[in-house]
């Protein structure tokens, strides 16, 4: 649902979202300058007005962010867009696999493209490495960082100080290039 709220003579809006899955309350800026804020569903509004009050200043900043640093943007895709691009993106993540293998030498079951609303990528305990087929359309240095992240799982399968270790062992600007990504909505 759509709302407004006024901070400090400065008018946000922003879209609430309940949802039944959240645990607590979630705020995201995206690209686009849209905000939106998730929250349980038991949570009341004066709650959500409450919070954005709170973070009403870093809001502010971050939509000011988007507008004057324009950051690729990937819109939630259709069907058909999917069919269209996913052997694209195969075929740019498995080339990619290859080369930044070279480095780590780490063994992998399947390589799956998806239609995600959530996730870039995401690596299985079998090994299974998955990646959104949106990957195609970013930059890049952004799409290999993606590619390497979830390769390095595959060694550690969490976000310790070793994984960031072997991440930046191919892609040591990655700590930039995850702000980038922070940037774009899926």
């Amino acid at each position: 649902m759509n709302k407004s709220i006024k901070v400090n003579e400065t008018q946000l809006d922003y879209t609430l979202r309940k949802s039944t899955r959240s645990r607590r309350m979630r705020l995201a800026v995206y690209c686009d300058g849209s905000v939106v804020v998730t929250m349980p569903h038991w949570m009341g509004e004066t709650t959500a007005e409450r919070f954005i009050r709170q973070k009403a200043q870093w809001l502010i900043d971050k939509i000011a962010f988007f507008k004057t640093h324009k950051t690729p943007m990937v819109t939630r895709g259709t069907k058909a867009e999917y069919l269209k691009n996913k052997e694209a993106t195969r075929a740019l993540v498995t080339e990619r696999l290859a080369y930044f293998n070279q480095f780590y030498n780490f063994r992998f079951s399947a390589i799956t493209i998806r239609n995600q609303k959530t996730r870039w990528g995401s690596c299985s305990r079998k090994g299974n490495l998955n990646f959104n087929y949106k990957l195609s359309l970013l930059p890049a240095a952004v799409a290999d960082y993606i590619i390497v992240h979830e390769l390095c799982h595959l060694a550690e399968f969490n976000h310790s100080l070793r994984f960031w270790d072997l991440v930046a062992r191919t892609v040591p600007e990655h700590r930039k290039l995850r702000k980038e990504l922070r940037g774009c909505s899926l």
